[in-house]
């Protein structure tokens, strides 16, 4: 039985005993966890305009249909994602009109870093560079959460308002008017460019200071809080995931504490490409000219001549995504289990998730051949090839499975759980 010791936390790595809760053995100083990781402090109440943000978030009649809000697809009761296992969602004027990407959560967004081409961090040169990191939504496009807001509303796919006067315009109409006049000043909708951007200010300003956003009520927090215990899958699948040689999961999605004690994000904020399937369920994909290349675009307009990006798109955060019916950015998986198969068996089995043309598998089929040097087959799982064993087996997947489950908000509020203080 091999083991890793991790953050005091003994992590097993190769070995499929009963399940049953284990804690840190006593040859292991369990540090004060308490100490180690530091929560934010909730505001006692919303600020007015983190209240009218609110307001905002769950009004339809913003919408060109008037009938979808932000909350239709960043549903609350979905860890502000998608509601359904739809590989896009559905918007527009007449609510038909099928997006192009998977939608992504809300939810642990507030410490996203502005987009920036290459990150570099200390290493063997001093100045290793780790590509390009931050922004917000698959592409990075946008530096800010109320620029992010801006975008369905103006989305002939989402919202659908066909320019930004027509959005001041349904506030203008809004229950919430006299709010707003309150708060900006009674001529506000006399300067239409003012009025959205205090707008998207307000839908800002809730995300950030409404605790639902970002509860940290995880089985995973609790633990590090001394509130939990892994069970022994649990504790196998932790291992594998810091495996590096196994999943490998912590090399992008980051299970470390941040500055000054900030709870782990499971998220470097960076890029990627994994060369993950062209998916049928998106309309777009019936053209076979038509490829969405994240950084590069179409969505994205300001980096299309960077084509060592083209293909990458932003690393989510774990926490929650066993909620989901959806995965990647196109959507093209639907349950953890079969994500997690195609990690492990992208290289070793291309035959399974990639078409075959004319007798050959054409792998990597949704990304045109001149960018495909740009795709991860260097990191584990990824640094094999075909007819090798998978880093993973299925067992070994079911424990990452377990972990991964750990990360899903709600634990403190379960049937003999106990809170997080």
């Amino acid at each position: 039985m091999a083991a890793l010791v991790f953050s005091g936390i003994t992590l097993l790595t190769g070995c499929h005993d009963a399940d049953k809760t284990v804690a840190a053995p006593a040859a292991t100083p369990k540090p004060n966890l308490k100490m180690w990781v530091r929560y934010p402090e909730p505001p006692a109440t919303l600020s007015a305009a983190a209240a009218l943000g609110k307001q905002l978030f769950f009004d339809p009649s913003l919408s060109a249909s008037g009938r979808m809000s932000c909350a239709t697809c960043h549903s609350p009761q979905h860890a502000y994602g998608p509601p359904n296992g739809l590989a896009v969602q559905l918007g527009g004027a007449d609510m038909r009109h099928p997006g192009t990407r998977a939608v992504p959560s809300l939810r642990y967004l507030s410490f996203t870093p502005k987009f920036t081409r290459h990150y570099y961090v200390p290493g063997p040169s001093e100045t290793e560079d780790e590509g390009p990191t931050g922004g917000f939504t698959h592409d990075g496009a946008v530096d800010t959460l109320h620029q992010q807001a801006l975008i369905p509303l103006l989305n002939v796919n989402e919202m659908a308002n066909p320019n930004p006067a027509a959005v001041v315009a349904k506030l203008q109409r809004s229950s919430y008017a006299g709010q707003f006049r309150q708060l900006y000043g009674a001529d506000i909708f006399e300067h239409p460019d003012a009025a959205l951007a205090q707008a998207a200010l307000a839908l800002e300003a809730f995300q950030t200071e409404d605790t639902s956003f970002h509860p940290y009520t995880s089985k995973f927090d609790a633990a590090m809080a001394g509130n939990a215990e892994f069970t022994a899958a649990e504790l196998r699948g932790y291992g594998l995931f810091n495996n590096p040689n196994k999943g490998n999961c912590a090399k992008c999605h980051v299970d470390r504490p941040g500055p000054g004690g900030r709870p782990a994000q499971f998220t470097d904020f960076g890029f990627q490409a994994l060369g993950v399937p062209r998916n049928p369920e998106i309309a777009a994909n019936r053209d076979p000219g038509y490829f969405d290349l994240g950084i590069c675009g179409p969505a994205r307009t300001d980096m299309r001549k960077e084509t060592a990006f083209c293909g990458m798109f932003k690393v989510p955060t774990l926490r929650n995504v066993a909620t989901r019916q959806v995965f990647f950015h196109n959507g093209r998986f639907h349950t953890l289990d079969e994500m997690m198969h195609f990690y492990v068996e992208r290289d070793t089995q291309p035959s399974k998730w990639y078409p075959k043309v004319q007798g050959k598998t054409r792998s990597f089929d949704d990304l045109p051949p001149r960018y495909r040097d740009n795709i991860d087959r260097e990191d584990a799982p990824f640094n094999r090839k075909a007819g090798d064993p998978p880093a993973l087996d299925d067992d070994e997947i079911g424990d990452l499975i377990a972990f991964i489950k750990t990360l899903d908000d709600g634990y403190s509020v379960k049937a003999g759980a106990r809170r997080v203080e």
